[in-house]
Parts: C-alpha cells; structure tokens; sequence
C-alpha cells in the first residue's frame, strides 16, 4: 500500500478531500497543518511567510508520519516547492500527488470565509502562489479542479489510484 499526498495552496481544500479519501480508502489521514510548530502557526497568523528554514523541521516530522505508516496514509500538506516534495518522496517511495489547483481570487475568498476558525491570514495568500512550483509534469502527479464537488474528486482520484500501474 503507498500513501498519497493531497497538495496546493492554502483554501484549495486539502482538509476535505484528505478526509473524504481516508475513508474511502480505508487509511489513516494526517493533516500537515497539525504539525506545524507554535512558532510557524505564530508567523503565519501574523501574515509572515514561512522560510525553507521554518519548514524544515515541519518536513522533518512529515516524512516521519509517512515512514511510520508502512500501510499508507492520507497526508494534506501544501508541498508547494519541487525540494519539498522531493523530501516527501524519500521517505515514502512510490508516494503519490493530488495536486488541488485553484485560483488565486477562489483561494482567498475561500481562506477569507475561514475567519478565525484557522491560523493561516489571508495576506500569505499571494505568498503560497509565488512559492507554487507547479508538480503537473512530475510523475505520479494527478491535478484536479479544486472548485469541483467534493464527491466527483473522491471518484477521480479513487478512479486514478486504480488505475495506476503502481499498487496502493
């Protein structure tokens, strides 16, 4: 079994469709949000983007999460550069992408609705989009409309991990 990773910038709904995707799939969700220290939950509620540095011990801990479930797991994470993804791959061959692509006015209506339910401020929005470096052309990538309902990307990722030549 592999895991899968559910990435894109901030508002893309990583959350809902790693939960929708755990249960379908029967694995354990990790949400990368959760493991972001207090620090970087600090900078971002203040509108400061984070560096390489500040993620690197949040990479750290991912990579752990997914070498600690040999079975598979669902991870949400933004994964936003090639050398973070490259980081993920390492420690979880065979690892898989959903890339969730949005625009930037649907990203910041959706992050703005958030209110203060969610640490991350609207002012990092352009920041994500800068930071993005599109995975679309690497392998074992799957990019999906992130405005479609929830249940049709269930089906289309479902439709694409069972299809693929690799087991999951």
């Amino acid at each position: 079994m592999n895991s899968i990773v559910i990435m894109g910038v901030a508002g893309c709904g990583k959350s809902s469709l790693g939960a929708v995707l755990s249960h379908a799939l029967g694995l354990e969700l990790v949400e990368g949000d959760d493991h972001h220290t207090a620090s970087n939950r600090d900078k971002m509620a203040r509108g400061v983007p984070l560096t390489d540095t500040d993620r690197d011990g949040w990479l750290t801990t991912l990579c752990n999460q997914l070498r600690a479930h040999p079975q598979g797991v669902v991870l949400t994470c933004s994964a936003l550069k090639l050398a973070y993804r490259a980081r993920l791959r390492e420690a979880a061959p065979g690892l898989r992408f959903v890339f969730m692509h949005i625009e930037r006015e649907q990203a910041l209506q959706r992050v703005a609705a958030r209110g203060g339910a969610h640490f991350f401020s609207t002012t990092l929005v352009d920041n994500q989009f800068t930071t993005l470096e599109d995975p679309s052309f690497e392998p074992s990538v799957l990019k999906v409309d992130a405005m479609a309902p929830l249940a049709q990307l269930q089906t289309e990722v479902s439709q694409w991990l069972h299809n693929s030549k690799e087991p999951l």
